[in-house]
């Protein structure tokens, strides 16, 4: 790789990570929309694995293994599900093509945030098993074949209103087990191996270290700020899903 396309990838990751410090997510979106403009997209996909890896640890553990582990336990039926589907989505990646799945999520994400955004709150119960799993399997089926699985996810915490540090904190669990599936998954589908492995481990750096700058803003919003940031931020996750889609 020529040191103007390092760089370039680089400063993706200090982006990315800025984002995923303030708001919990968008990492997988904003490295996979953005490498995949200069790099080959198996490249683009095995370069945010890692990162993604390790920064959602540090997120899930910042407030202790206990809170973690309670946030395992509520979401379950959440993790089984979407980690299942990832599994088995991941081996299709170097047969199907994207678009399709882009397009089914982009559009009905972008949608909620812009109504979210208009003031509407959906009305969905805490402890919904069903809705849950739907989403948990939908959202692991399209991470396993693009690395991105935010978007539903964060929409169900949104919907379910929950509050910043637990928000923060589930989607780091959510994430980062999911991250660990999608490692596994990969170095059986053969996306992650011997040649794309050390740049992975290389984009953790600057990940981590956009993570941090993005901490400190994260840490200075209040519950209604930090509500309508991750409002817009998944508006423009699901336009840009939107825009892959098609274009």
């Amino acid at each position: 790789m020529s040191p103007h396309l390092l760089l370039l990838s680089v400063l993706v990751g200090v982006g990315a990570g800025i984002v995923k410090g303030m708001v919990g997510f968008a990492m997988p979106m904003i490295m996979i929309s953005s490498l995949s403009l200069f790099l080959p997209p198996e490249l683009a996909l095995a370069a945010l694995i890692a990162p993604t890896l390790v920064t959602n640890g540090m997120q899930a553990l910042r407030q202790g293994g206990r809170a973690a582990l309670a946030t395992v336990k509520r979401f379950r039926i959440y993790l089984i599900v979407g980690g299942l589907m990832l599994v088995l989505s991941a081996q299709l990646v170097r047969v199907l093509s994207a678009e399709t799945l882009f397009l089914m999520i982009g559009a009905p994400v972008s949608a909620f945030a812009v109504l979210q955004l208009s003031g509407w709150k959906p009305k969905i119960p805490e402890k919904t098993g069903g809705i849950e799993a739907a989403i948990g399997g939908l959202s692991g089926f399209v991470g396993g074949m693009s690395g991105v699985w935010g978007p539903p996810t964060v929409a169900y915490l949104t919907a379910i209103d929950t509050p910043k540090s637990d928000s923060i904190r589930a989607q780091g669990v959510i994430y980062g087990l999911g991250a660990l599936a999608l490692s596994g998954a990969h170095l059986q589908s053969g996306v992650l191996n011997g040649a794309t492995l050390p740049f992975s481990l290389f984009m953790i750096l600057p990940a981590i270290g956009g993570m941090w700058l993005g901490g400190l803003a994260h840490d200075r919003i209040d519950q209604k700020a930090f509500r309508h940031v991750t409002l817009i931020v998944l508006l423009v996750a699901g336009l840009n899903l939107v825009r892959r889609a098609i274009f």
